[in-house]
């Protein structure tokens, strides 16, 4: 159970950062800064144009997670990933597995739920 509370919190940060791109319009619009057709406006360019700038910068920081995540469990030599390898490969991907399912989940769903609510997509 540990292992997989690990890769969820390995997770959560770069599923939220990929998942930007339709999530920073809505939370514009609940502070206040952003209206409603500005708010569409802005997913619609950022959903449309950047989409795969917001996931880059996702696995960028899910590879950058996962560093730091084994280099705090003292796995900084090449010896010492030799040693781990099957632990390292069985928990990039159980992290990569829990990424794209939250990722599916939390912008298909909960975002795009969040943005019907709200009035910015129907």
């Amino acid at each position: 159970m540990s292992k997989l509370k690990e890769a969820f919190k390995i997770a959560s940060i770069p599923v939220l950062f990929a998942s930007l791109c339709c999530l920073s319009p809505l939370l514009l619009l609940v502070f206040g800064v952003a209206s409603v057709s500005v708010a569409a406006s802005m997913a619609d360019i950022f959903y449309g144009t950047y989409k795969w700038w917001f996931r880059g910068v996702g696995i960028l920081f899910l590879i950058i997670g996962i560093i730091i995540h084994f280099r705090k469990q003292n796995v900084c030599t090449f010896d010492a990933i030799k040693r781990e390898r099957t632990r390292i490969i069985n928990t990039i991907l159980l992290t990569l597995f829990i990424s794209v399912i939250g990722y599916i989940f939390f912008l298909y769903v909960v975002v795009h739920y969040w943005g019907v609510f709200l009035g910015v997509w129907k």
